[in-house]
């Protein structure tokens, strides 16, 4: 089903909440990708876990040690990011 006709969207689209405009498929565009998953990765890196459990539990911990302010810069970074992509009519670039 199109992301645009999504009942989740149509209900979204009703309310307060302020909608990004992006090129429809920009996965470099998510914003886990974009800024979460490289401080986990950077915070995690050569460290082995024994259970799901303990990677959860890690995780979750780093996760709650980003700061509001950070949490926030990364957003802003990613409005900044997806607005060139709209500009450029959706062509991915590198920075």
């Amino acid at each position: 089903m199109p992301s645009h006709i999504a009942a989740i969207v149509k209900f979204l689209a009703n309310t307060n909440v302020t909608v990004l405009h992006h090129p429809s498929y920009s996965p470099d565009l998510a914003p886990a990708d974009y800024f979460l998953f490289p401080k986990l990765k950077f915070s995690l890196k050569w460290q082995h876990f024994q259970t799901v459990e303990e990677i959860q539990c890690v995780v979750t911990r780093e996760l709650n040690n980003i700061s509001k302010t950070a949490f926030l810069e990364g957003v802003k970074k990613l409005k900044e990011h997806a607005n060139k992509c709209i500009d450029q009519g959706g062509m991915y670039f590198e920075e």
